[in-house]
């Protein structure tokens, strides 16, 4: 089997390792820079949560261009969301006709509303995947859903620190189970992810959405950890009001949420002082990812009728910080926010 891991950042370095390592498959990684030089040099290096050891394997291949690489039988694609629409221009050589697309990214997926009827409709978000470029180069019909319930860190090019959480939700995107998906589960969990083959993926990536939806910037704005973020009664009652916006959305789109934000909130306090993604990328000077957790979310209501006043100001905070700092785009392509100037 031929598997290509597509961004072998903290994530993708993460999957790729545990795969390579299981022995199962020859794992490839389409990588650039510094991280493409140490996976060449070192191979795969996954270090584990507690620090007594690190899991190694051989890279396969590893390569900056697809060409290299050829048709796979599985693509995992972990990239930062800004980066998919280069990316899946150029994924052509690694697709043949039965090959499996894997995102797994944050946020809400350029697929999200392929199939759905209803006032949402099918054209693609503009917030993610603007002139359905995405949508045009991936076939539907060769994608897999995905929810990763992991915590990981890339301390420099080529090393993955697993922080905590070794989840993994797969499904069909229009639901149900399928036989493919299984067989893509049970390869999951060979390679020691606790997977979950779900009938729901859709429900799945709305619910992990709705956790992380308003805890991811308000911590990239301020650069406070989580747990200092949900100790403030005020920016708590913020984000529980955003969270109470998406659920509502989420229930008019086949993805009720039936905990409560203060449920929620009780459970990302077991995790402690941890600094989520989103702050991660702001600390390294990365692009933030604001589009498939904020925007799209937004987008959604939008053409559902729903007013969000709660996210509408989460996401221009988190739009005017990142553009400030170098971080967001100061003119995205296509989306154009209604309730405040672009």
């Amino acid at each position: 089997m031929k598997i290509c891991i597509i961004g072998a950042g903290a994530i993708g370095g993460f999957i790729g390792t545990r795969l390579a390592a299981a022995g199962q498959a020859e794992v490839s990684a389409l990588a650039r820079g510094a991280t493409l030089a140490a996976l060449r040099q070192h191979g795969w290096r996954l270090r584990a949560a507690d620090g007594s050891s690190v899991l190694t394997a051989r890279v396969a291949s590893a390569s900056d261009r697809a060409e290299d690489l050829g048709a796979q039988d599985l693509v995992v694609i972990a990239v930062k969301g800004p980066a998919l629409a280069a990316v899946a221009r150029g994924m052509a050589p690694l697709l043949g006709p039965n090959t499996l697309v894997l995102p797994a990214m944050n946020g809400v997926p350029w697929w999200f509303c392929a199939g759905q009827p209803g006032s949402v409709g099918a054209t693609p978000l503009v917030s993610v995947d603007a002139g359905g470029v995405i949508e045009r180069a991936i076939p539907l019909a060769q994608v897999v859903g995905c929810v990763v319930h992991a915590s990981t860190s890339q301390p420099e090019p080529g090393v993955v620190q697993h922080r905590a959480g070794q989840g993994l939700i797969v499904g069909e995107p229009a639901g149900g189970h399928s036989a493919r998906v299984q067989g893509l589960a049970e390869l999951l969990t060979r390679a020691g992810f606790e997977t979950t083959h779900s009938s729901d993926v859709r429900h799945d990536i709305w619910y992990k959405l709705w956790g992380n939806m308003t805890m991811n910037p308000v911590a990239a704005i301020t650069g406070a950890t989580i747990d200092r973020v949900l100790a403030d009664p005020l920016v708590l009652a913020f984000c529980s009001a955003a969270m109470l916006e998406a659920a509502a959305i989420g229930s008019r789109i086949g993805c009720p949420v039936a905990q409560s934000p203060h449920d929620r909130h009780a459970v990302t306090a077991k995790l402690g002082a941890f600094a989520p993604s989103m702050l991660q990328d702001v600390q390294a000077g990365r692009e933030i990812e604001l589009d498939s957790v904020v925007a799209a979310v937004r987008e959604i209501g939008q053409r559902l009728g729903l007013a969000t006043p709660n996210i509408d100001a989460l996401f221009g905070l988190a739009r005017l910080f990142g553009r400030v700092h170098g971080l967001y785009p100061l003119a995205p392509v296509g989306f154009v926010a209604t309730a405040a100037p672009a």
